[in-house]
Order: C-alpha cells, then structure tokens, then sequence
C-alpha cells in the first residue's frame, strides 16, 4: 500500500518561498506606513506610496536585500537536498490536500504567478489521482467506462476529494442511479474563475477526444464557484468551437453565486474605507492578498473582460452578463440556513455564504437574470453550504433532473 503524507519534500521549498514573499511584502508595508506617519498629511491628507528616503530609505533596503539574498540561499540549499529526500512515492494525505486547497484559493494567483510548488495544476481526478488523458491509460485507470461522464466541480478553497462528506458522495450515487462515469476536476481556486474557464474547456476537449468508449452525453455539477468555472468554460469552448460542447446535455450547480457573494463585497468596502486615510492606507493592503478567485466571487465574473483592464480591487467595478449555455438543460439547487421561506434571514444570510436569489439567478434587473425555469430550480430550508455537498434532498433531486 503506498503511504500517506501529510507533508512532501517539494512542500517545504514551497513554503520557504511564501514565507520570504510574506516577508518582503510585509516589510514594504511597513515602510510605506512609517513614510506616510513622519510626513504627517493629516487624517484625510493624501496617501503617498513613494519609498522613505535617508537613513530610514537605507535601512529597509539592507533588509529587504538581505532577505532576498537568504531566501535564495536556502531556496538554492532545498533545490539540491529535494531530489535526494523525495525517493518514495507517497499519496497525499486528506489533511494535505485540504490545506493545499485552501492556502491556493486565498493566493493561488501569486501561487501561479511566481512559479511556487504549492500552486495546484488543474487536473482530472479519480480517488485524489491524476488522469492521464490518453485512452490507453484512461482505459486502465477506469474500470468500465460508460458512454456517460459526469463531471464534477469543486468550489473555492476545496478540493475534489471533498465531494466525499459523511460518507457520501454525489458522483457516486449518480453513477449507480444513472450510470455515469464520475471523474473530478481538480483546480487551483485562487486564480480568475475565466482563467479556469479556459483551462477546463481545453482540458474536457482532451477528455472527450481520448474516452475510451463511444461518448453518449456529458453532465457536469458544479458546487459554488465550480458553477462559474464551468460557465466561463462554456463560453471559451464556445468560441474555440470545442467539440465537447455537442455532447454537453446537462448542468447542474449546487449553490453557485451566479450573482455575487455579499461577503466578498463587504471586504471591498473595508479596502475602500482603509484608504481613505494615508495613516490606514498601506493596511489595506493586506486585504488585497486575497486571491483573483475571491475578487471574482463579488459580483460573479467569469470572463476575462471583467478583470482585464484595470484595478480588480476596484470599487464600483461590474461584470458583463452571460446568458445560461443555449441547447443545454441547467438546473439550480440553493439553500437557506432559515427553516422556512419567508423568515427575515432568508435574503440576508442565504446559506451562510451564497443569497439564495444569487443561487438561483434571480435579480431584479432581468438582463441580470439567468432565468432557469422554475421546474429547474430546488430549495431546501435549514440548510449550510455546505450541506449541498451530502442532504438527501439534494442527492434525489440532482437523480430526478440528471437521471
């Protein structure tokens, strides 16, 4: 049996560099704090990110070169010390996986960006193992294959191994009322939701062209943010003519924020009202580590021109609209922590996280509106989040709509 590790070689460089990187950044926040206090603006006066100069300038220079200069030392040291530790192959660990997922949906952008092990490649996956998509190796790494692939997309600072909560789950249940080949995506969550767009609408395009059997229909779920992803893919695999489209039958999301999440937009109004004092500016930019993933969740973006030109952190910033995929059959599960419609908490809290209009697509503005009809949509009371993942409900309704 091959060992699990909470914990791999590679892991540690991959640390080493967020920690110089923390470092580096922190010590210019400082700066730029200690800059704006002995220039004394004055509580509305205006904020300067210009370095400090003198002595003081001299001084978080020497530091910040002499931590680069460790940090490539040691970065230098794990780079021969690796290949010689990391012998024995080992299966991540659920803890590991679970950590990496949530480290990649807070920064996974700068993950990416500088080229850190700790950034998640997007990847297919079956019991937390990689896919290979070749047809000889799918072949032999799916035992009985049908002609129907379910797809299943996890959501923000998750990862595919969690599908299985309590025991149960989804892909599982379908394959045995439906028939269907589960398979998981694996991604990393902290980068543009149309980043992943792009590289799921490539990555079912392989899929398909390498099943080892004749392709009957394609379903994909997506939990959260996965719902997101999969539209942004949709609409890149529509402009690439992608041929995975014709088989694409149905789509279900688990309580995806079509329309935005309030918590995202409560952390842009912190960032706006940091700033406007140079004393509090520079901590402002703490909140904007969070990752292009997070920024994207505030009204629900999942094209590249939401973000493409200009500030991401910006206030005021919409989305374009886009419509639900034509030709294809979605549906729209969400939930509410009340214990029944009507109650005050309803529209405040929805489930903790998403507003059930969001879920549902629903907005007074009708070009906003994703309008799924109402024998698409399903709602459970009582309910988190992340109960949508193993309720009971849930799984007999996804059976009903899918099966």
């Amino acid at each position: 049996m091959t060992k699990k590790t909470h914990i791999r070689p590679a892991d540690i460089r991959g640390y080493s560099r967020l920690a110089i990187d923390a470092t580096l950044g922190l010590t210019r926040l400082v700066e730029n704090m200690h800059h704006n206090i002995t220039r004394n603006p004055g509580p509305l006066g205006k904020h300067s990110q210009e370095p400090t100069k003198g002595i003081t300038g001299m001084v978080y220079r020497t530091i910040q070169g002499t931590t680069r200069l460790v940090g490539s030392g040691i970065d230098a040291l794990l780079g021969q010390l690796i290949p010689l530790l990391d012998k024995e192959p080992a299966t991540s660990s659920s803890t590991r996986e679970a950590l990496l997922a949530a480290l990649n949906g807070v920064l996974g952008d700068h993950l990416a960006a500088s080229g850190n092990p700790l950034a998640i490649p997007m990847h297919l996956r079956r019991d937390g193992h990689p896919l290979s998509l070749a047809t000889h190796d799918l072949a032999a790494n799916i035992p009985k294959p049908t002609g129907k692939i379910l797809v299943l997309v996890h959501g923000l600072c998750m990862n595919d191994l969690q599908w299985r909560r309590n025991g149960h789950d989804h892909g599982e249940a379908l394959a045995k009322a439906g028939g269907f080949t589960p398979v998981y995506l694996h991604y990393n969550t902290g980068q543009h939701v149309s980043s992943s767009g792009h590289a799921f609408a490539d990555t079912l395009e392989a899929l398909l062209q390498a099943w080892p059997v004749p392709v009957e229909q394609l379903t994909i779920i997506g939990h959260s943010m996965g719902g997101l992803v999969t539209r942004s893919a949709f609409h890149y695999g529509q402009l690439a003519d992608h041929a995975w489209l014709r088989h694409l039958r149905q789509i279900a999301f688990l309580g995806t924020p079509h329309l935005g999440a309030p918590l995202e937009r409560g952390g842009n109004w912190i960032d706006v009202i940091l700033e406007v004092s140079p004393y509090t500016a520079a901590l402002a930019r703490l909140g904007k580590i969070r990752s292009a993933g997070i920024t994207d969740l505030r009204h629900g973006s999942i094209l590249d021109e939401d973000w493409l030109h200009g500030d991401r952190f910006a206030h005021g910033r919409k989305r374009k609209p886009v419509p639900l995929p034509e030709g294809v059959q979605c549906y729209a599960a969400g939930v509410a922590i009340a214990k029944a419609p009507g109650n005050r908490s309803e529209p405040l809290l929805g489930d903790g996280l998403v507003p059930l209009a969001s879920a549902l697509g629903q907005d007074a503005e009708m070009n906003r509106s994703l309008h799924f009809p109402e024998s698409h949509q399903w709602v459970g009371y009582g309910l988190h989040h992340m109960d949508l993942l193993d309720d009971t409900g849930v799984c007999e309704q996804l059976k009903k709509w899918l099966c």
